[in-house]
């Protein structure tokens, strides 16, 4: 019956394309509405809840001093994980991280870490012995489509908000994480040669592929994604971009606002 009902849907989709149309009534490259509360989680040193449109991801940050990477040395840690909460959509279980959220956990993290968004020299305490490590745990709370836009938007807003906890440890006063740049994810999918951009999760389940693009407040790109079975041409990667970048400039002033 579900397969039936999933076909009956994707049916509806389709036609709705056929007339330039969705089903929310958005334009293809429309984006629903982004709220984001920081500070949500008392015992985090950083935190927030982002809503797009029905999707809510909380995301929290934990700091502890700890030995650094051999290889950079003199060099804070970044460590991101990602938890679907298997009552935010039918599709989530219970145990170990799936392929979702392991990709999910990787994009955020890229994210972060190519951008260069936190300073992580800043948090070298002793060379090749201690520097701070960053926890980032990702939580979807309610996955109404495009999750990974909204996690990558609370993982930036969280460490905006994170105090360095040096007090705790006897390293000396509390202060705000270091923050060079506000990294922002656009994502869109394609099907029957249209792309649309902050698919629903209606969208995301028709598509024939999906492309995630990760930029700086430069416009510079730091990240790609691509998910699904299907092919993009060259021209309609181009589109993406462009709009992918008008986009996040868009959210990122709207976030600076808020």
């Amino acid at each position: 019956m579900s397969s039936v009902i999933s076909e009956i849907r994707k049916d509806f989709i389709y036609n709705l394309l056929l007339k330039g149309e969705r089903v929310d009534g958005r334009t293809f490259d429309q984006y629903r509405e982004i709220s984001i509360e920081r500070d949500v989680i008392r015992k985090a040193e950083g935190s927030a809840l982002v809503k797009l449109g029905s999707s809510q991801v909380l995301v929290g940050i934990k700091m502890q001093p700890g030995e650094p990477f051999q290889d950079t040395p003199n060099r804070g840690v970044i460590i991101t994980n990602a938890e679907l909460v298997p009552l935010a959509s039918p599709n989530f279980e219970p145990g170990p991280p799936n392929e979702v959220g392991i990709e999910l956990a990787r994009v955020v993290d890229r994210g972060v870490r190519e951008s260069k968004a936190v300073d992580l020299e800043a948090l070298c305490i002793v060379p090749g012995k201690q520097v701070w490590i960053i926890f980032i745990d990702v939580h979807i709370l309610d996955d109404c489509g495009n999750i990974l836009d909204a996690a990558s938007l609370g993982a930036i807003a969280a460490l905006l908000s994170t105090k360095v906890p040096a007090s705790r440890f006897g390293l000396g006063e509390d202060y705000m994480l270091p923050i060079n740049d506000i990294p922002v994810a656009t994502t869109a999918i394609e099907f029957s040669d249209v792309l649309m951009f902050d698919p629903g999760v209606d969208e995301e389940s028709i598509a024939n592929t999906k492309l995630t693009v990760i930029t700086t407040a430069k416009g510079e790109i730091c990240g790609m994604q691509k998910s699904g079975k299907g092919l993009l041409k060259p021209e309609q990667i181009y589109r993406i971009v462009d709009i992918a970048c008008e986009k996040a400039r868009e959210i990122r002033e709207k976030f600076l606002e808020a």
